[in-house]
């Protein structure tokens, strides 16, 4: 409904959706563009009903040849899948939360890969509550996917960076996204222009490769601004908004410590959301 509801595809015609889990196999066909809000989640697990009506969760294993890492995070794996996904010169546009641009371990190797064989060139940084979950932070990455360069030589040279968080405030009610909202981003970004002609501003700045494969596990959570309204009295923002921000960082808390019981071994209750312990607690 949500595709028909946007111009893809035919009421009548044949369905475009293909149900089943698209990190079981390597893709069987490969797109030029891929657009995705992959979901959200830090483990891929599955729940097994017994007969005596006991839930019990395993975890999902995925045997990929194309996966250069081995991780439970659905969105590192679900970036794996889209980078094997797209055809050579193919772009891409996916929406992922902060963890992907710093965590370690599979996050770094992902992170190494993508700007060794890909041109990651723009990440655009949104606002708290966009996408996901309350309090999660989330960012696009658009980025291409070219052949191997001669002697070894990586593809990314350039990373632009739009910072559309800081000092920036939406309520789904009083002041929701608009489509005007983007519009200085869009101007940055030079859609169908050579990135060569982007100029740097105060939310739009360049990073070179060196720079980016110098930073700590390769992190790409790249900050330089600063909200104003915490300096400055006159400038703080309106209660209501305050109290939802707080309300988004205590929900972002929440659900880290949620997923750390998870993995020690704990059980979330789906009634209460309270953690109650594992067998070995």
């Amino acid at each position: 409904m949500n595709m028909l509801l946007h111009g893809i595809g035919d009421a009548d015609g044949k369905s475009l959706i293909t149900e089943g889990d698209a990190l079981a196999e390597q893709p069987k066909q490969h797109a030029s563009l891929v657009l995705a809000n992959p979901p959200f989640g830090k483990k891929s697990a599955i729940t097994i009903v017994g007969t005596d009506g006991k839930a019990d969760k395993q975890d999902i294993s995925y045997d990929r040849d194309d996966f250069r890492a081995t991780t439970t995070n659905k969105q590192l794996n679900f970036l794996q899948h889209i980078m094997s996904l797209m055809e050579m010169n193919g772009r891409a546009a996916v929406v992922l939360p902060d963890n992907v641009l710093f965590e370690g371990g599979a996050g770094e190797k992902i992170r190494r890969r993508l700007l060794e064989d890909f041109d990651l060139h723009t990440i655009l940084r949104l606002p708290t509550g966009i996408f996901y979950a309350g309090g999660v932070k989330a960012n696009v990455l658009f980025f291409e996917k070219k052949p191997p360069r001669s002697g070894g030589a990586h593809n990314t040279a350039k990373l632009w960076v739009y910072d559309f968080r800081t000092a920036k405030h939406f309520t789904l009610k009083q002041h929701p996204l608009t489509r005007a909202a983007l519009e200085e981003f869009v101007e940055a970004y030079l859609p169908g222009k050579s990135r060569s002609e982007r100029v740097e501003t105060e939310r739009f700045k360049c990073f070179d490769y060196d720079e980016l494969i110098a930073r700590d596990k390769v992190n790409l959570d790249i900050t330089w601004m600063k909200d104003p309204a915490l300096d400055d009295a006159d400038s703080l923002l309106p209660p209501e908004v305050i109290a939802q921000e707080i309300v988004e960082d205590l929900q972002a808390a929440l659900s880290e410590f949620a997923a750390i019981a998870e993995a020690l071994g704990g059980e979330i209750s789906a009634d209460t959301d309270e953690i109650q312990p594992g067998e070995g607690a």
